[in-house]
């Protein structure tokens, strides 16, 4: 790709969830959402081929499709009370009709389906992207988590965490089993968000960070199934056990990163009479631990056979130079947990 057209359409992109984010205006929140759509499509068809193409098509459909339902209930509102600034909305039925219209672009249950597929299909940087970047929408809720359905938000963040979790359990490609995770994580943010926005908003970040570190070492080691896991321990074992580590983490296993933030969301739950909700939700939580578990195991506790007396590669034939970045993503990924206190204070 050129690098002029590439930084248009990055630029594109950012500059798209951003007027998502910051906008007030109904009409100006739909054409960033749209901004970001089109410069999504180039990216994903970065290393073309009838795969990326398939998903780009889903993508495309998907994305057009709520954003007609978004755009319908902005209209209906513009009649009802005449003017396009985002405030609190009284009637129920679009209420109703933009909840589903969010959760629709997000990929929650029971509107998941496509995001596994598409993610699939994709080169290992654009199916990060797909799972990172596009859920920072996910903050615009904040601004409008009193006018979203609170029984719809409840209902999908349940589904969300058995349908990710039960999903990923018969995965072998590493990019549908994040595609699931990233379901599953969605559930969690999407149950506080009705009773404590700041916290869905630390949970997105924290997820993305542990999200962003492990498509790095996968980019690193080519690895896009969990064939390719069970080398990794014959090439170097530091990554291996740093794997290890991050899919713990991301299983939300003290006192790693990932449990500070369903903590804090049991907790929050707990704090306003939902005691049962939290239990449901932490009793599925172990579907897709379980996943999680598996990869470890494909990582750390299996060896590739090999005809060689030596277990290991010669060290330096296959070194993995990871960048600084990488190296600050996985350690704020697995040793963020003695900063809780300071966050719960925060929150």
């Amino acid at each position: 790709m050129n690098p002029i057209l590439a930084y248009f359409i990055y630029y594109m992109l950012v500059m798209g969830t951003i007027m998502v984010l910051i906008s007030s205006h109904w009409l100006l929140i739909w054409a960033g959402f749209e901004m970001n759509l089109m410069a999504m499509i180039p990216i994903m068809l970065y290393n073309q081929n009838p795969r990326s193409t398939e998903s780009a098509i889903k993508y495309f459909m998907i994305q057009t499709t709520a954003s007609i339902i978004f755009m319908m209930s902005v209209s209906i509102n513009l009649m009802l009370t005449g003017q396009w600034t985002v405030m609190y909305i009284n009637n129920s039925m679009l209420s109703t009709i933009i909840t589903i219209s969010m959760l629709m672009k997000l990929g929650a249950a029971p509107f998941h389906l496509w995001l596994p597929e598409v993610a699939q299909g994709l080169h290992l940087n654009s199916s990060m992207i797909l799972l990172t970047w596009q859920k920072l929408p996910l903050i615009y809720l904040y601004s409008l988590y009193s006018t979203l359905n609170f029984n719809i938000m409840i209902i999908s963040a349940l589904l969300s965490i058995v349908l990710g979790g039960w999903g990923g359990l018969n995965q072998t490609q590493l990019r549908k089993m994040m595609a699931f995770s990233s379901i599953a994580h969605m559930g969690w943010m999407m149950a506080v968000l009705c009773y404590n926005p700041n916290i869905m908003i630390l949970n997105l970040f924290i997820y993305m960070i542990m999200t962003i570190t492990l498509f790095m070492i996968f980019k690193y080691n080519s690895s896009t199934n969990i064939s390719n896991l069970s080398l990794i321990c014959n090439k170097s074992p530091i990554t291996a056990s740093l794997l290890a580590l991050m899919f713990m983490s991301l299983g939300a296993l003290p006192p790693l990163t990932g449990f500070l933030p369903k903590w804090m969301v049991a907790q929050e739950l707990i704090k306003n009479n939902n005691t049962m909700l939290a239990l449901i939700m932490l009793m599925f939580a172990l579907i897709s631990l379980f996943f999680y578990m598996r990869l470890i195991y494909s990582t750390s506790l299996t060896m590739f056979p090999s005809t060689n007396n030596m277990k290991m590669y010669w060290l330096y034939a296959n070194s993995n130079n990871y960048s600084f970045i990488t190296i600050i993503f996985s350690i704020m990924s697995i040793m963020m947990f003695p900063l809780m206190p300071i966050l719960m204070n925060l929150y």
